[in-house]
């Protein structure tokens, strides 16, 4: 195919919203903003909810996430959160091929257990 040049591929922020919150959601003792009265499995599926309290900024040269938390009552903050941000940058690099810079977790509450 001469002439042929390959295009660019760009990957929204809210792409990577939903990447990063779905990684949030599987990490024991963290509560993410998409969890509450949805139901677990139409959330991902669909990843509508799975963005809510995660911000993405992208430039040329790396992508910086944060996410917004509540933990469980009894957890390991600092442990449970280090957890998350080794999981969203894992998954975020694997799906997309940016390079994450930073993972910033912001704890916003904590949540007693039923």
């Amino acid at each position: 195919m001469e002439g042929w040049r390959r295009g660019e591929v760009k990957i929204a922020d809210h792409v990577v919203a939903v990447i990063a919150g779905l990684a949030a959601q599987d990490i024991p003792g963290i509560v993410t903003k998409a969890s509450g009265l949805y139901d677990e499995m139409s959330k991902r599926i669909s990843g509508k909810n799975a963005a809510k309290g995660v911000i993405v900024l992208i430039d040329e040269e790396s992508t910086r996430i944060e996410l917004r938390v509540a933990v469980q009552y009894g957890t390991i903050i600092h442990a449970v959160c280090g957890k998350l941000q080794q999981k969203v940058k894992e998954l975020v690099e694997n799906f997309t091929g940016l390079e994450v810079r930073e993972v910033n977790v912001r704890v916003e509450s904590i949540e007693m257990g039923t």
